[in-house]
């Protein structure tokens, strides 16, 4: 009989940083740093593990990032080539799970229960894993096995870079949790560690000596904490999949501010295009509208609109522009557009368009008009480089091109 549940947890190690650090072989062993670039806006998106020791790490601020680490190798991320790596590494992790739970490019739950069969049969299957994805993408990962999915996170960051370990039983993990600070917790984050020790608590121990009481005080969450730190644990391997998704949107930051609501509307048309890409790729379609903005002081505000069918670009840019012309108009940081109340092609309505060739050939010579206007007032093809434009890397780097040479009246 196979144990309850036998779960792998996988994460590749520095992932972005590993991949460049594959292909440059000059990069092994220099603190490197993925993300923005020190005189631009924006975060670490993940940095190897020498720029980790000068504490640099995901999330930080570039400008933080650079004043601990000046003398770090920082650049770009490419997303293209990360994705097609993420793709050689989940076909390897496909070939042992009967379901598979993807956290990110990197990283992803396995059910191995009925594949294994044994605790001791997925510790193989786990070792494979590792040598496999060595051997065939050239980069490490850390792998944990484990009886939950909290236990087998847990377990694959005990021994990172390149670790393994094992935490069999409930049991295993309390007694190799109970004297850590509450943090090592799933769910316990910054803010819920710092109300857990102005009340004196501090380890996993104090959490399941006052149990009780963290309940009283923290309701749902606070049950979920204590179970958690008795080993509690039955979250079921839950594949993804994109048509479950509830809303699909593109976001770009500028590197400066701008107040020109003009080139808001060109860059509108790029990322409509790029929405209606990711929607089409995976056979979904929506009845609602989201624009998105970020102010220069920060000030975020979403506008919406239902609409009677939401899956092309023509229609997502028509209407964000609508809604983009009824805001305030002051300098901008962030635009964003998307497309809500989302279902796949089988759970899709016909409308009246639908029958329509006209209205269909409208909405796409909106885009077409649209793509001749930014190629005259920018002098890109946009129309023949469209795809890669809207995709990546390409598509940031092209809206900062916009913003530096749209034409000055």
């Amino acid at each position: 009989m196979p144990a309850k549940q036998i779960i792998i947890h996988v994460d590749m190690d520095a992932f972005y940083a590993s991949v460049e650090v594959r292909d440059d072989p000059s990069l092994k062993g220099k603190p490197l740093i993925i993300g923005s670039l020190p005189s631009e806006r924006g975060v670490v998106s993940t940095c190897s593990y020498e720029a980790r020791k000068f504490g640099v790490h995901s999330a930080m601020n570039i400008k933080e990032a650079y004043r601990l680490c000046p003398q770090g190798i920082y650049m770009h991320p490419n997303f293209d080539k990360y994705i097609e790596v993420s793709r050689q590494i989940r076909a390897i992790w496909y070939d042992y799970a009967v379901k598979m739970e993807t956290i990110a490019l990197d990283e992803a739950y396995l059910d191995v229960t009925y594949s294994a069969g044994t605790f001791e049969r997925a510790g193989e299957m786990a070792r494979e894993i590792k040598a496999r994805v060595l051997s065939e993408t050239g980069l490490t990962c850390s792998v944990g096995v484990a009886y939950s999915k909290t236990a087998a996170k847990t377990a694959s960051e005990e021994k990172k870079p390149d670790g393994y370990f094992e935490i069999p039983t409930a049991q295993d993990f309390v007694d190799l949790m109970i004297d850590r600070d509450v943090r090592a917790l799933y769910t316990v984050g910054a803010k819920t560690a710092e109300k857990l020790h102005r009340i004196g608590i501090h380890t996993v121990r104090d959490i399941s000596d006052r149990s009780d009481e963290i309940i009283e005080r923290f309701g749902k969450h606070g049950r979920l904490i204590t179970e958690l730190a008795a080993g509690i644990d039955d979250r079921k391997v839950v594949e993804y999949k994109p048509e479950d998704a509830k809303s699909l949107s593109r976001e770009i930051t500028f590197q400066e501010d701008t107040g020109n609501f003009e080139l808001l509307k060109d860059v509108l048309v790029l990322i409509a295009i790029s929405v209606e890409d990711r929607m089409r790729r995976h056979g979904l379609h929506g009845s609602g509208i989201t624009l998105k903005l970020t102010y220069g002081d920060m000030k975020s505000i979403t506008r919406s609109r239902v609409v009677t069918s939401a899956d092309n670009a023509g229609t997502i840019y028509s209407e964000t522009v609508r809604l983009l012309e009824q805001v305030e108009k002051r300098p901008v940081r962030l635009i964003g557009a998307g497309v809500y109340n989302m279902s796949g092609d089988e759970g899709r309505q016909m409308t009246i368009d639908d029958y329509l060739e006209e209205a269909e050939e409208e909405k796409r010579r909106i885009i077409d008009i649209r793509l001749g206007e930014l190629q005259q007032r920018y002098g890109l093809d946009f129309a023949a480089h469209v795809d890669d434009i809207c995709h990546g890397t390409v598509l940031y780097r092209t809206v900062e091109y916009m913003r530096k040479h749209f034409p000055k009246s």
